[in-house]
C-alpha cells in the first residue's frame, strides 16, 4: 500500500513551524536598522544639499539597504530554510518522504516570499520613523511606498535564486556571500543598459535605489515581465534539481 502523498498546505505549515522562534527574526529586526541609521545619518550630514525631504531621505536609505543589505538578508532567510535538511542526513529523509518535489520547493519559496515582504514593510516603518525623527513634515509620498513594493517583487527572483543556491550548496555562509556579491554587481549593472536583464539589478531598480525620478522610466511592464521570468526560471531549476539529483548520503 502506497503512502498517502503529503499536500502543499501541509508542507507550508511545516516550513512555518521551522520559522517560529528561529534566529532569522533577529536578523529580520536588526539588519534593516543598520542601513536606516546609516542613511539617516548621511541625510542629516548633507541636509544642505539634499533638499527634497522624504525623497532625499529615501535616496540615502536605499543607497545602503538596496545595494549592500537587501540581497544578503534574503540569503540568510534562504540558507536557514535549508539548514535543517543539510544536517544529519535530514535531506535523505525529506527526499524519501511521500512529498512531490515541487511541493518541497514551493513551500520553502512561499515562506521566503512572505518573510521578504514583511522585511520590506519593516524597512518602510523604519524609514518613516527615521524621517519623523529627522524632523521631516507630514508623511512620505505614496509613490515611495509603491517603489518599496515594486522592489519586493523585483527581489522575489533573487530570493528564488538564493533559495536554489542554498539548496545546491550545503553551506550557510556561501549563499550569504553570493547575495553580497550579487548586490554589488547588481549596483554596477543597474547603472548600465543591462540592468533590466540582471536579477540583482531588478531589486534595486524596483526600489528606485538612490534615485529621485522613476528609475524604470516607461519600462514598468518590462520590469514585471523579467522579474516574473526569473521567478519561474529559477523555480523550475530548483524543482528539476530536486527531482533528478540523487539523495546525497
Amino acid at each position: 500500500m502506497k503512502a498517502k502523498k503529503i499536500g502543499l498546505t501541509a508542507c507550508i505549515k511545516a516550513e512555518n513551524m521551522k520559522l517560529k522562534r528561529s534566529f532569522i527574526w533577529i536578523a529580520f529586526f536588526i539588519v534593516p536598522v543598520i542601513p536606516a541609521l546609516m542613511g539617516t545619518g548621511n541625510y542629516l550630514q548633507n541636509i544642505d544639499v539634499l533638499k527634497m525631504e522624504w525623497f532625499s531621505l529615501w535616496t540615502q536609505h536605499t543607497l545602503f539597504y538596496s545595494n549592500f543589505f537587501y540581497a544578503p538578508l534574503i540569503a540568510v532567510y534562504c540558507a536557514y530554510t535549508w539548514r535543517v535538511e543539510n544536517f544529519n542526513h535530514n535531506r535523505n529523509a525529506l527526499m524519501t518522504a511521500p512529498v512531490p518535489t515541487g511541493y518541497i520547493f514551493f513551500a520553502k519559496q512561499l515562506n521566503i516570499f512572505w518573510v521578504t515582504l514583511l522585511t520590506q514593510i519593516w524597512v518602510w516603518v523604519l524609514y518613516v520613523l527615521c524621517g519623523k525623527t529627522a524632523g521631516l513634515p507630514g508623511l512620505p509620498d505614496s509613490v515611495i511606498f509603491y517603489w518599496l513594493i515594486r522592489g519586493a517583487w523585483g527581489g522575489m527572483g533573487v530570493a528564488t535564486l538564493l533559495l536554489l543556491a542554498s539548496m545546491v550548496v550545503r553551506s550557510f555562509a556561501v549563499p550569504v556571500a553570493f547575495g553580497l556579491v550579487g548586490g554589488i554587481t547588481g549596483l554596477l549593472a543597474s547603472n548600465s543598459k543591462y540592468g533590466m536583464y540582471y536579477p540583482f539589478s531588478l531589486m534595486m531598480m524596483g526600489m528606485n535605489s538612490n534615485q529621485y525620478e522613476n528609475a524604470l522610466g516607461g519600462e514598468e511592464l518590462q520590469f514585471m515581465i523579467f522579474s516574473t521570468l526569473y521567478i519561474v526560471l529559477f523555480s523550475l531549476c530548483g524543482i528539476r534539481w530536486l527531482a533528478v539529483r540523487d539523495v546525497k548520503a
